[in-house]
């Protein structure tokens, strides 16, 4: 029974150890980042006129994955899928826009684009560039602000059209996010409830850089 007991301890240690690792001390991915998107003013785009996905211009995998920049942005970065028409891919439901939260986060501001199966979501100085096909390979590879700490997620749409966010690929979900009427719903492990937001159309006039969650 020793022997067993001292065999769980070691392997938990090195999973522990492993995973503290990778969190802090793991290289980031070589930045793609179109750096366009940090030129200008976001503020002056008018987030409800969405680009038709009729498939006229880019395809999703035509633009460069964006990162976060440094340990988060401080000025919000214009959209990057913005010349992408693809259409939605079978199973995706359309999310698109600048979301701003009535409740939980409240004053939460978030904007999400999505052409093909690929989302980018950008909100509280990160960018998250990822594919909704459910792997690691496709998902996101960021990091969360004010650390630096690495984040490694593989994202999903399930069958009721949540969006789903499972840490490592993991088979479990720690934050979702889903459409229910006009509004955009997410929960996140460090607030309480859900956080209902309404759409809106021009950036508020304050810093949207880093927030903290908890």
């Amino acid at each position: 029974m020793k022997k067993v007991f001292g065999f769980i301890v070691v392997v938990l240690v090195v999973v522990v150890g492993g995973l503290a690792s990778f969190l802090f001390l793991a290289p980031r991915p070589a930045d793609t980042s179109d750096v366009s998107i940090f030129e200008g003013d976001a503020s002056l785009i008018d987030y409800c006129d969405l680009p038709e996905l009729d498939g006229s211009g880019l395809m999703a995998s035509q633009i460069p994955k964006a990162y976060t920049p440094g340990c988060g942005w401080e000025s919000f970065p214009k959209p990057v899928l913005a010349e992408c028409t693809e259409p939605l891919s079978e199973g995706v439901v359309d999310m698109r826009g600048l979301w701003l939260a009535e409740t939980g986060a409240v004053g939460h501001v978030e904007r999400i684009e999505q052409c093909g199966n690929r989302t980018v979501v950008t909100s509280s100085g990160i960018i998250h560039d990822f594919h909704t096909d459910g792997t690691l390979a496709n998902g996101s590879r960021d990091i969360e602000p004010p650390r630096c700490m690495n984040t490694l997620v593989s994202i999903k749409f399930n069958d009721e059209g949540v969006m789903e966010f499972s840490p490592f690929g993991l088979p479990f979900t720690i934050v979702t996010r889903r459409i229910d009427g006009d509004m955009l719903v997410w929960t996140y492990p460090a607030i309480e409830g859900e956080t209902r937001m309404k759409r809106i159309c021009k950036l508020p006039d304050r810093d949207l850089g880093y927030q903290r969650r908890d």
